[in-house]
């Protein structure tokens, strides 16, 4: 862009195409309007200086093509641009924003001062709004491109500033708009400051590792993969960017980061896309750091679908889903980190099946300790448990793909590789020492079999002259497992498993199936909550633990360390992205351990309730994540005892219905439906 665009006002027809203005919801409204029109006018560097929040005030500095002092005085008027001419172009809109109105918007709700001056010559010029009431354009001196302060946010409308959360919160929100744009763009030096201090820069050399270096760390970018596809045929046109390894994740999707032809949205296909590439990989909710480009033609997407176009509209939106799954999924397979089906941390699954003929059968060394916090952590949930209360604008998880059981690579330095490795005769590791060459067989068999485990083998029906009683039978003839009285559940017949991951068993009203990873989340969550109520009991670590924080996780450090205290977590900043941890939780301390405190700090600024009850929630949050980690998963062969131990334990729960995080442990089938659906309703049958 050599020249300086020309602002001018739209026409009637197209204003009323257009939605009625622009929304300022709270500063972080206002620094992506005009972090956008910095990038539209060919900045190469743009600083984002915030105070307070973003609240007190705001200013954005860039080098761009600058304006002359007609067009700054048009460019605070209402539907006037210099991006689109007409109607036609918005069926296809090249640039982040062309709405001219925000800041018209932006200066009807706050103090506004402009200070432009083209490239190419001329001289620079000022501009003062307040309240929507402009003044006269002024000579001023200033370098070449454009400077937008904002300040006093809502001083005329007292009612929406009432709304804001704390300044954390504000700034959060604010530093995730510039996060976004600064990995959208890494040609741009992007800096953002808070207070006076520097949260992040970015070189902008292009390079897109050194931007998730300045923003995430050192440790984040040396796990990313590089993606880079051309799909065929259409509608993508070219799919790049970065994904993390499977083990450098967060517990939230806030680092989820996809862009589409440059601009970044939550859009839903796309995120489900990059989930669905990493299959059964990722543990329990858990979720991958990305930040992934997709390139459509601008007349395939419609980008003005929401108000603050953070979600666009495809036209073949099955199709972008799949080509960009296809591209993730071939980059992660051609580092070696997807392989076979077999479930994270195992070459198969053990078989120790369920015997409905004998309820006091031995537990073998093939058992599966259900209570054992280093068993097998990191496997991952049946599809059922799909993470369903995420983010705001962002998708639930429904593909069953997403938790399709899958090998990954080892874990190269990371803390939970020791622990996987030593652990327990109840870890995979020791089971592959203790069990023959048979059980190699039966595990490659219960990998492939989604049918109820049984006993047996064959499946032949007992001669029906044997058969003089009404006892229940199995399938071979053996009586099955007398049923089991339960406090808060009707009676109980053990049947076996289906898929190895839900428990089958009949009651007087029909079957119920148990979510076996629900119900033992249900277990351990409560048996934690009642370990920490009262006074948090803190381990000391042998020796304080480093940990590298992104640039979002330090920015909250400091407002939330007292909290973090309180919940065990005794740390200190050693530099800015840095924090040396001394001590954790009790209870989580032969878990997951200090890495912890990173989705402590997050869930701190998630929960925007008083801070009381913040700490509460988080370590409500806490706990319902720690009780994910040992328990048993789907994919995951069980014994009978070990059933009936898990039945037993989730009758005595307080709330035995649902999963901490709210997910159902069991249904119902009664036998009306079982009846109806094989139309056993005429006479005689």
């Amino acid at each position: 862009m050599s020249e300086t665009p020309t602002i001018h006002a739209l026409d009637d027809a197209t204003v009323r195409r257009i939605a009625a203005g622009e929304v300022v919801e709270r500063p972080a409204s206002v620094v992506k309007e005009l972090l956008e029109n910095s990038l539209d006018a060919d900045a190469s560097r743009v600083t984002v200086a915030v105070e307070g929040g973003g609240v007190e005030g705001i200013r954005v500095r860039d080098d761009g093509v600058g304006m002359t002092d007609a067009d700054l005085e048009r460019a605070v008027e209402e539907h006037t641009t210099s991006k689109i001419s007409g109607g036609d172009d918005l069926e296809a809109v090249g640039t982040l924003g062309f709405r001219g109105e925000a800041l018209h918007t932006i200066g009807a709700v706050s103090r506004l001062t402009i200070r432009s001056r083209p490239r190419v010559g001329g001289r620079g010029h000022e501009l003062v709004v307040e309240g929507g009431d402009a003044g006269d354009v002024t000579p001023s001196g200033c370098p070449p491109g454009t400077v937008v302060e904002v300040e006093d946010l809502f001083y005329n409308t007292p009612a929406r500033k009432k709304f804001l959360k704390t300044e954390t919160t504000e700034f959060d929100h604010v530093n995730r708009v510039v996060t976004q744009y600064a990995l959208a763009n890494p040609d741009v030096a992007t800096t953002l400051e808070h207070d006076g201090r520097e949260v992040f820069s970015t070189e902008g050399n292009g390079d897109l590792e050194s931007t998730i270096l300045a923003v995430y760390g050192r440790e984040v970018a040396s796990a990313m993969v590089d993606v880079d596809a051309t799909p065929e045929p259409s509608p993508v046109d070219a799919v790049s960017g970065l994904v993390s390894h499977p083990e450098t994740t967060r517990a939230g999707r806030e680092y989820l980061s996809t862009f589409v032809n440059g601009r970044y949205v939550t859009a839903g296909p796309l995120r489900e896309a990059v989930l669905d590439a990493y299959g059964g990989q990722l543990a329990a909710d858990r979720y991958p750091f990305a930040v992934l480009f997709v390139e459509v033609p601008p007349d395939a997407v419609d980008v003005n679908v929401h108000p603050r176009k953070m979600e666009v509209r495809y036209n073949k939106p099955e199709a972008v889903k799949r080509q960009v799954r296809n591209a993730v999924e071939g980059a992660l397979r051609d580092e070696g980190i997807l392989r076979s089906s077999a479930p994270r941390g195992r070459s198969a699954p053990e078989e120790t099946p369920i015997d409905p003929t004998s309820s006091s059968k031995e537990v073998t060394t093939a058992d599966v300790d259900l209570y054992d916090s280093g068993a097998d952590e990191s496997a991952p949930d049946d599809p059922s448990m799909a993470d369903s209360d995420g983010a705001e604008d962002l998708p639930s998880d429904t593909d069953p793909s997403r938790s399709a059981p899958s090998t990954q690579a080892p874990r190269s330095g990371s803390a939970s590789s020791s622990e996987e490795t030593s652990d327990t005769p109840s870890s995979s590791s020791a089971g592959t020492t203790t069990q023959s060459s048979d059980s190699t067989v039966r595990e490659s068999k219960s990998s492939e079999s989604t049918q109820p485990s049984t006993l047996s083998e064959t499946h032949q029906s007992p001669p029906i002259e044997n058969s003089e009683t009404d006892t229940q039978t199995t399938l071979t003839g053996g009586d099955a497992s007398q049923s089991t009285e339960y406090d808060n559940f009707p009676n109980l017949r053990v049947l076996g498993q289906l898929r190895d991951t839900y428990v089958v068993t009949e009651s007087d009203d029909g079957l119920i199936l148990v979510d076996q990873h629900a119900a033992d989340e249900r277990v351990n969550y409560e048996r934690l909550r009642e370990q920490f109520d009262g006074d948090t009991t803190t381990q000391v670590l042998a020796e304080p633990v480093e940990i590298e924080l992104t640039a979002r996780e330090a920015a909250v450090f400091d407002t939330y360390k007292d909290a973090v205290a309180q919940l065990g977590f005794h740390a200190d900043l050693v530099d800015d992205r840095t924090v040396r941890v001394t001590t954790v939780p009790t209870v989580v301390a032969e878990s997951v351990g200090p890495t912890l405190i990173r989705d402590v700090l997050t869930n701190f600024v998630d929960d925007e309730q008083a801070a009381e009850e913040t700490i509460d929630a988080v370590a409500d949050d806490l706990l319902a994540d720690m009780a994910c980690h040992p328990s048993i998963t789907g994919n995951t062969s069980l014994t009978e005892g070990s059933v009936f131990d898990l039945l037993s334990a989730l009758d005595d729960c307080e709330n035995p219905w649902s999963c901490p995080h709210g997910r159902p442990v069991l249904i119902q089938i009664d036998s009306d439906e079982i009846d109806d659906r094989f139309e056993r309703d005429y006479p005689g049958h």
